[in-house]
């Protein structure tokens, strides 16, 4: 019990220094921000949403099985597919994240001030960019391996597939 409680004390301590640094950027008034409060809370919020928020969609929506074999070693053929390092496969999920926030975040940012396209930037990364990124490699895995152009033909027809299949090569 009492170990349980450090770890979600040192978890808090993370969010509250998040809490803080996020409401340095939005409460001062003016333009000279210092871009490391940006980033603290930006980091600190990530975090905070990868212990807790992550672990919810894991259990409960997705509800992952770590003993089913996944396509890469059920299919293994040594090029297209290969069982990898879980810390490599972070990466690659960390850097399919990016979605639109890198397109509409600057233009909110331009046209609406800075603080608009950080909270865009950060809460749209964690409530949106990497559920989906994350329930597409899940379905993925779950269809032996197939692209998301495949399954939205097998699911939805030809066309509505190959329009899909075109929108993921953008």
């Amino acid at each position: 019990m009492t170990t349980r409680l450090v770890k979600h004390l040192a978890w808090f301590a993370v969010a509250v220094l998040g809490a803080c640094a996020l409401s340095v950027v939005a409460l001062r008034r003016g333009e000279p921000i210092n871009a490391l409060w940006i980033v603290v809370a930006a980091v600190a919020i990530y975090l905070v949403a990868y212990r807790y928020y992550s672990l919810f969609i894991a259990n409960n929506v997705m509800q992952l099985d770590a003993r089913r074999a996944t396509p890469a070693v059920l299919n293994n053929d040594g090029l297209d597919y290969v069982p990898t390092n879980k810390h490599i496969l972070f990466g690659h999920h960390f850097a399919a994240i990016a979605g639109a926030g890198p397109l509409v975040g600057p233009v909110l940012a331009a046209q609406m001030g800075y603080l608009p396209g950080t909270l865009w930037l950060i809460a749209g990364v964690v409530l949106a960019g990497a559920v989906q990124d994350f329930m597409v490699l899940f379905l993925s895995t779950r269809r032996n391996g197939r692209s998301l152009g495949d399954m939205v033909r097998e699911e939805m027809g030809r066309i509505p597939g190959t329009i899909a299949l075109f929108g993921c090569f953008l």
